[in-house]
């Protein structure tokens, strides 16, 4: 899960505006006013017309072409070429592909469109399952090919042998196989609302919900929703669903309060709740609660006894609408009063729920280990010197090809968020202190070491990235946390191999973590190779 967090981390920003912008267009041409006449805003407004379809434009090419974006990151964090990542997802929703928002309709009458091939010719808009499967393809065999591939002919081959049988197997495949699945919940879920048994259905709907949303799969309940409309005059899957994204959202209210003075979660956890609240749960999902796992177990039991009471109670909502809170629009006017009691029940026990499990550490542990990890590389160091230097020389710790921070697979470091510097492709196994200086940290799993130089420049370096979950395998440390080490001598020692085999990249921040006193001036133009020794950078004083 935390690496599926981690593929989706670049992509919460847009998903955090989607999210806001379909509540907006919800708010404009969904909700119906009485002292309009019974009609919503589009309908009695032209410029507001004009704007929700502006709206509609964006948000339509945020969440339809949504593989796009998850290709990209999976090359991104893999380390292959991240544009073979973007061409790979334009494929999924090419405009000649049957859009697989229309599939239902087109299935219903026996009018999907074939290759000549054989297989269907459809697209994966908004799709989550087949964009992975199809990234991590790509991403395997372009790593598979550069092994045997000589260099001189890889630019030509090497592109043409990992995007085309990724392409073909994605839609030959990997479609196939997420529709199937889609089809499979989907008849479930229909035998689940009309059994003998709804109630236990609304308990484990409500559950597994917000996975659904995770898979991407949830966009299957939509036809479900429109049949129960179209047969019985209304829905209960409608009510559900909005009670998930309900919890989900105070799950991660929750965390956003208990981390309110970390500014960085608090960044992620605010707009996201306000999202969930709107009907979208992807950024509250994939940026809190699927990362730290006990806000979504939280979320997921309050959404279970929420289904639960709606089933029992028979909630009904006229039509697919709103979701999250103003899903009370939605729902067929003599629910109103049970429906909001319901929903006051699934914040509170989502939101008590989410204290509960951090006071009590159940579930916490890969809290934990974000924690650690960031305090081991943001600890404030007690060997930095009272008075600092005006400069300091930083030679390389690695021997390697040296490359803009920015370029670093992970956000957290390309983002400058932990501070200035650079990153190394290393193409040796040796980590080498860069200044003299005090090891002030040693990850506990050997992949990270800090260091404050004696002009008190602190230094980080983070060898490999995700490398965290190797739990120490591959990796050997020579020094330990307090020792003074000198320029060049040898800190830690790694298997690339391991590392590799893992699906991990190897590429290594070296960063100057407190900016607010030191300016990273790298030397040389990049990306360049470089050996161990070289100078690296000056650190200058910034005051």
């Amino acid at each position: 899960m935390t690496t599926l967090a981690e593929i989706f981390t670049p992509l919460i920003p847009a998903l955090i505006v989607g999210g806001l912008l379909l509540g907006l267009q919800n708010v404009l041409g969904s909700i119906q006013f009485s002292n309009l006449g019974g009609k919503t805003i589009v309908e009695v407004s032209k410029f507001w017309e004009g704007v929700n379809e502006i709206l509609s434009v964006i948000s339509g090419a945020i969440f339809g072409f949504l593989p796009v974006g998850i290709t990209w990151s999976v090359s991104r964090k893999m380390g292959t070429s991240q544009i073979l990542g973007i061409v790979l997802g334009i494929c999924l929703v090419h405009p000649s592909l049957l859009s697989a928002y229309e599939y239902a309709a087109h299935k219903a009458v026996g009018d999907i469109p074939r290759f000549i091939l054989g297989f269907e010719k459809v697209g994966y808009q908004g799709q989550v399952i087949p964009a992975l499967l199809a990234g991590l393809t790509l991403s395997y065999l372009e790593i598979f090919w550069r092994k045997y591939i000589p260099e001189v002919i890889s630019m030509i081959f090497v592109p043409l042998l990992s995007l085309v049988p990724a392409v073909i197997l994605s839609y030959a495949v990997l479609g196939p196989i997420g529709w199937w699945l889609g089809g499979l919940i989907s008849g479930l879920v229909l035998a689940g609302l009309t059994g003998p048994v709804k109630w236990l259905f609304g308990a484990i709907f409500g559950a597994i919900y917000a996975p659904f949303v995770i898979t991407g799969l949830h966009h299957m309940t939509n036809a479900i929703d429109l049949e129960l409309v179209r047969t019985a005059g209304g829905t209960g899957l409608w009510p559900m669903i909005a009670f998930s994204n309900i919890a989900q959202g105070s799950a991660v209210f929750a965390y956003y309060f208990i981390k309110r003075h970390d500014e960085r979660e608090a960044q992620i956890s605010l707009p996201s709740t306000i999202s969930a609240y709107l009907g979208v749960t992807e950024p509250a999902l994939f940026g809190v609660n699927v990362k730290y796992v006990y806000p979504l177990v939280a979320g997921m039991s309050a959404s279970a006894l929420s289904g639960l009471l709606s089933t029992v109670f028979g909630v009904q909502a006229n039509s697919i609408g709103i979701g999250g809170l103003p899903a009370i629009l939605s729902i067929k006017p003599q629910y109103w009063a049970i429906f909001a009691i319901i929903m006051v029940v699934d914040i509170v026990v989502a939101m008590v729920l989410t204290f509960l499990f951090h006071k009590t550490g159940f579930l916490t542990k890969t809290e934990e280990e974000f924690a650690a990890q960031e305090e081991a590389e943001f600890a404030s160091h007690s060997a930095t010197p009272a008075v600092l230097a005006e400069s300091a020389e930083v030679v390389s710790p690695l021997a390697g090809q040296v490359k803009p921070l920015s370029q670093a697979t992970d956000p957290v470091f390309s983002s400058g968020v932990m501070g200035q510097g650079v990153v190394i492709e290393p193409s040796q196994v040796e980590l080498v202190s860069p200044v003299n200086g005090t090891v002030t940290v040693l990850f506990p799993t050997k992949h990270a070491v800090g260091i404050v130089s004696e002009e008190g420049v602190e230094m980080l370096m983070h060898i490999g990235m995700d490398t965290v979950s190797l739990d120490g395998k591959g990796f050997e440390a020579h020094v330990e946390q307090g020792d003074k080490v000198v320029v060049g001598q040898q800190l830690i020692s790694f298997d690339m191999d391991v590392i590799k085999e893992a699906g991990l990249v190897t590429e290594t921040p070296v960063i100057i973590t407190n900016q607010d006193d030191f300016q990273a001036d790298v030397e040389g133009n990049l990306p360049r190779d470089i050996k161990r020794g070289d100078v690296l950078m000056i650190a200058h004083r910034t005051k």
